[in-house]
């Protein structure tokens, strides 16, 4: 492995990836897929095949204009979200703590994310999760888990220890529950066809409609989209309410934006988000400082990578070292310091423009961009506009643990108070 800790040489690096950048192969996500004769999605597959899924999938994905429509569906969840939020505070016995704010994150991006990509609510937020959307929840729990164990045990291991069995279940749950919601959608489709009707919706209706996949690929790409989209969006909300809630002046200082650019008496859209430049930096700098994925990796193919004065030959493994980056004092002033302010243009801070590539780089970069960034935006500024956020007075410091994806070490528990209409 060749590991890159440096901007300026991760750019040089990356920008010779070609058409066809790989990841490093998740090789037993494979086994799975070749086992029960399901495609590969945009995690598992390669190569050309892979480009002719992503050129598919990134419609109705990829582009700001895109992404704005799907702020009603957003919003929609948002509001479901701050009622339970209602209900959890009301149910503690201070009348404002939420215990675990991470997992109730989750449930918010999990029903975000599900909503958009099947276009149908699946009940996470409701006080009683529908026995089947939790078997779902925790059937990717169950496979992350093992996922783990079963890289790292040989293959012949499969029929002694249970973990691949355990991983292959979690596997096929979560593809049961995907086919179940996609062969309903297909179904409406297929009636508004019958009686004459226009075909119109959001995502899935895009991607059954058009064509361009069968229904397998279908199955095998939206099980894998889910994926992508709950983790960002939940933990980089839960960073970014856990220092609001440790910084009373930034937090007073983002509501003030916040209400200036969208008065009370309505809910804040994507065109809003433009003109709240502090919120956009307290995200930016989340994902600085908790990247998602901490590393990731490349694979170039289809040519040797020059950097500098060293030649490296083709399938060479590139390990990009995020988190490192991010936090390298040559590239950021108090890289441990918790500052949104250093991305607004009027600081005249500059920063080398690969310090902090959260979402990745160029056609392997994640499809969900969009999406992931307008969700959050969009619920952050709802979070406070109604609610001055505070810790709990036992909180301490909580650091990130890595566990695949980079998340909390520790539940985050943080009081919500009601702020007057005034405020």
């Amino acid at each position: 492995m060749v590991n890159i800790a440096d901007p300026a040489i991760l750019e040089v690096m990356v920008r010779q990836e070609g058409k066809y950048p790989m990841r490093t192969d998740i090789d037993i996500w494979k086994v799975h897929r070749e086992e029960r004769n399901i495609p590969c999605g945009p995690f598992t597959e390669q190569a050309d095949k892979w480009r002719s899924l992503r050129t598919v999938l990134n419609k109705r994905m990829l582009k700001p204009a895109e992404a704005k429509t799907y702020d009603g569906s957003i919003n929609e969840v948002i509001s479901d979200f701050m009622h339970r939020l209602q209900y959890l505070r009301k149910e503690s016995p201070s009348g404002e703590m939420v215990n675990d704010v991470a997992n109730e994150l989750y449930r918010f991006a999990f029903e975000g994310i599900s909503y958009i990509v099947f276009e149908t609510r699946i009940g996470c937020l409701d006080k009683q999760i529908p026995p089947e959307t939790q078997k779902f929840i925790d059937s990717i729990g169950l496979m992350f888990k093992n996922t783990v164990y079963a890289t790292y045990l040989p293959r012949w291991t499969k029929r002694i220890v249970p973990f691949w069995g355990r991983f292959m279940k979690g596997w096929d749950d979560i593809f049961d529950f995907g086919k179940k919601l996609i062969d309903r959608k297909m179904s409406e489709i297929q009636s508004r066809l019958e009686r004459g009707e226009e075909v119109q919706g959001e995502y899935l209706t895009y991607l059954l409609s058009s064509g361009k996949l069968s229904m397998s690929e279908v199955y095998g790409s939206v099980c894998e989209l889910l994926l992508a989209g709950v983790d960002t969006t939940s933990n980089t909300l839960s960073w970014s309410l856990y220092h609001l809630a440790k910084d009373s002046e930034l937090q007073k200082t983002l509501h003030e934006e916040i209400v200036k650019a969208v008065p009370m008496d309505r809910i804040p859209v994507a065109e809003d988000i433009t003109r709240m430049p502090l919120l956009r930096a307290v995200i930016k700098e989340t994902l600085r400082l908790y990247p998602v994925v901490p590393t990731n990796a490349r694979m170039v193919n289809e040519r040797e990578v020059i950097i500098g004065d060293y030649k490296f030959p083709k399938n060479t493994l590139f390990v990009l070292c995020h988190y490192s980056i991010a936090r390298d004092e040559a590239n950021f002033s108090e890289p441990e310091k918790f500052y949104p302010q250093r991305w607004l243009r009027d600081r005249g801070l500059t920063h080398h423009p690969f310090s902090s590539i959260p979402f990745g780089y160029g056609v392997r970069g994640c499809v969900g961009k969009r999406i992931a960034e307008l969700e959050m935006h969009l619920a952050l500024s709802q979070l406070i506009r109604m609610f001055e956020i505070k810790p709990d007075s036992q909180l301490g410091d909580v650091r990130s643990i890595a566990r695949i994806v980079l998340s909390p070490g520790k539940p985050i528990n943080l009081r919500f108070i009601e702020r007057n209409s005034e405020d």
